[in-house]
């Protein structure tokens, strides 16, 4: 008769290790889907601090210069760069204010040309061979795509309303930061290490950006295209959003080109082939070269980043994308059991510190 070993039927024991690093791992998971639902719901008061934070990580330096080398107080120094700032988001308003006043007195023009599309469209067509009504169809579409561009637009003039108003409250914010930041931090710390990083990305960042802007928006002005100046500064702010920004900037021109009756086809093509080469050339040779592996982040872990933060935030939240994923990455590489994921977010290999 056959004996059974009784230690074949026995269950594997799990070792004390293993079942501390599935409890991290379950606590790491509803950690985190505890926190984001609370970055969901705390969004008013979070934005406008975050936002602050990294203002006052990129305009450190400015006020850390003035302390350390011309020896102004610090006081003075946050003021002054805190008018530079303020002077340059006045700017920026009136420049949208007079070009929205600009728009409005060419859409006259515009309503026109969108109501005499059916006709354009319905005449290349052999619509008559298809038994098809073209112009109804057209005449339907179109009033549904006006219907929501007004949509798009009053939403946007919502948001830029809304982050007109949060304005105040952020700079309040950043001028406390700054006057309060230490000039001292801690080598080793994971803070200044994130301080460091962010620095570097968005110095790097703004020059480029500028040069962009101004190269697309003297483009659009050579070319007489409309609202010229404004689409080159939502250039130089759209360029700070990964991949996605570009796309955008490039696409926005379009409407109005295309629906000014006085633009020749020459001017059309030209308005969307040199910026999108721009954009090409910038992302690709400039941004690689300068940029490097600054937030060391792998560009799916970005493109991720970019559908979280702007589900969680909005706009706002994509802008901030780049910079608060790579602030996480530091921040799991220093934890043994996150440090896989810092990896991943990464995508390479790494051994926890």
């Amino acid at each position: 008769m056959a004996t059974i070993d009784p230690n074949s039927q026995r269950t594997p024991r799990i070792s004390n290790a293993t079942r501390d690093r599935v409890q991290t791992l379950c606590l790491l998971t509803l950690t985190t889907v505890a926190v984001g639902v609370a970055l969901f719901w705390l969004r008013g008061v979070l934005i406008p601090f975050v936002l602050a934070v990294f203002l006052s990580i990129a305009l450190g330096p400015l006020v850390e210069n003035q302390v350390v080398r011309l020896r102004v107080p610090r006081a003075i120094a946050v003021t002054i760069v805190m008018v530079i700032v303020v002077a340059l988001l006045v700017s920026f308003g009136l420049l949208v204010s007079s070009s929205v006043g600009q728009l409005s007195g060419s859409r006259a023009m515009y309503e026109e040309t969108l109501r005499a599309l059916p006709n354009r469209i319905a005449a290349w067509l052999p619509a008559d061979r298809w038994d098809i009504d073209l112009h109804a169809r057209l005449d339907a579409f179109l009033e549904n795509a006006l219907g929501n561009v007004t949509n798009v637009l009053s939403g946007a003039l919502n948001s830029l309303v809304s982050f007109i108003s949060q304005g105040f409250l952020v700079a309040v914010f950043v001028f406390f930061l700054l006057l309060g930041a230490s000039q001292a931090p801690a080598q080793d710390s994971v803070w200044s290490e994130i301080k460091k990083r962010i620095q570097a990305y968005v110095l790097a960042k703004l020059w480029i950006s500028a040069l962009l802007g101004l190269a697309v928006g003297g483009v659009l002005a050579v070319l007489h295209v409309q609202l010229a100046l404004v689409f080159g500064l939502f250039t130089f702010i759209l360029n700070f959003i990964p991949s996605i920004g570009a796309v955008i900037a490039v696409l926005l021109p379009v409407p109005i080109v295309l629906l000014n009756p006085e633009t020749p086809l020459t001017t059309v093509a030209l308005a969307i082939a040199i910026p999108a080469a721009l954009q090409l050339f910038v992302g690709n040779v400039v941004e690689v070269k300068v940029l490097g592996k600054s937030l060391d982040l792998h560009p799916v872990a970005i493109l991720l980043s970019l559908i979280v933060w702007g589900t969680l935030w909005g706009v706002i939240g994509m802008l901030l994308a780049a910079p608060i994923t790579a602030a996480l990455k530091l921040a799991l590489e220093r934890i043994p059991y996150t440090a896989p994921f810092a990896a991943l977010l990464a995508s390479r290999a790494s051994k926890p510190r």
